[in-house]
């Protein structure tokens, strides 16, 4: 098993990681999913970075779309969700310079004997955070990725946003891990 250069710190047992070779160079992590199942499966793929994020919402996050970044250029993501939700919240990152490295929220039905639906989410970008959006009611979860970052989302999707999950992308920059592997082995060095 190869050594990810990077640290994922997920909260909640039901998330998982998947890795996924795409090439020799490429690799990406899949986290999640968070929530439910109901709704049909969706999955926007990988890209180079987050560039909006558009949020409807009130009681639940009704539904979400995304710009993603592919060679500079962007890319419009569908909106996965239903047509509910009162409020709108679009959130423009500074890409590239600013780029998201975690999520957290919250999910659990909005109806009694209802299936889980996401009912609140928070951004995490690499200079500040967003949210939180929708009730903050029911099942926690949260990650945050140091040395990375979100390249694409997926999940499920209906009248709601019933589930999402993340592809993670390891830094381009080798230099950085192979100083920071340098200073690990010279302080080992000099503890023993």
């Amino acid at each position: 098993m190869r050594r990810m250069p990077f640290s994922i710190h997920c909260r909640h047992s039901l998330g998982h990681m998947d890795q996924q070779q795409q090439g020799d160079k490429n690799l990406s992590v899949f986290v999640g999913p968070w929530g439910g199942n109901g709704g049909t499966a969706w999955d926007d793929g990988i890209y180079h970075g987050v560039r909006e994020i558009k949020l409807v919402y009130d009681h639940c996050i009704d539904s979400i779309s995304l710009v993603y970044d592919k060679n500079g250029k962007a890319v419009r993501s569908e909106k996965h969700g239903g047509q509910g939700g009162n409020k709108t919240t679009e959130i423009k990152l500074q890409y590239p310079e600013e780029y998201l490295i975690g999520v957290s929220g919250y999910y659990c039905p909005v109806v009694h004997s209802g299936t889980p639906v996401i009912r609140s989410m928070t951004f995490k970008s690499n200079k500040q955070v967003y949210g939180p959006y929708g009730v903050e009611q029911g099942t926690p979860f949260s990650f945050s990725v140091n040395g990375g970052r979100i390249v694409g989302m997926n999940g499920r999707s209906g009248w709601y946003l019933d589930s999402i999950g993340f592809h993670l992308s390891r830094p381009k920059s080798t230099k950085v891990i192979h100083k920071l592997r340098k200073k690990i082995h010279w302080f080992t060095r000099m503890v023993a």
